[in-house]
């Protein structure tokens, strides 16, 4: 018994330590075999028991936690430019490598996600970031807001 109560207590630390949801469903398949372990079943059995139910909390519980506690997670400044339209200020050739767009404000590298050139002054909607740069197509007419 003095085994699984240190299992569980150690995972316990280290979840404590993390705070990540990581080794918190170690700990429950600890309790299980701690109860195996009460009820004098064989250790090999209790090791299947802890096996067992640790990766069975991990499958089924860790997405619907993850999907709850990271609810309130805000896109960063970087994050909050995709999707939006912004007017190229230096003509986007990805071969010569130059390209630049305005984004509320702020002047970002940008290339083509075609490929193809987009020349200055044109409109275009921003789809990823790659590192510093600002992946991007030509908007459509009906993507942009007047």
């Amino acid at each position: 018994m003095i085994f699984w109560i240190i299992v569980i207590v150690g995972f316990l630390a280290l979840e404590a330590a993390t705070v990540g949801l990581v080794c918190i469903w170690f700990a429950v398949g600890g309790v299980a075999a701690l109860i195996a372990c009460a009820l004098k079943l064989d250790f090999w059995v209790q090791v299947v028991v802890f096996l067992g139910v640790s990766g069975l909390v991990l499958a089924v519980l860790r997405p619907v936690a993850r999907k709850y506690l990271n609810s309130r997670r805000k896109p960063t400044n970087a994050d909050r430019v995709i999707g939006m339209i912004a007017p190229v200020t230096e003509t986007i050739d990805n071969i010569a490598g130059t390209g630049a767009v305005v984004v509320s404000g702020k002047t970002w590298t940008a290339r083509s996600a075609s490929g193809g050139n987009v020349a200055e002054g044109a409109l275009v909607k921003i789809l990823s970031i790659q590192g510093v740069k600002l992946i991007v197509e030509e908007a459509k007419p009906a993507q942009v807001e007047r």
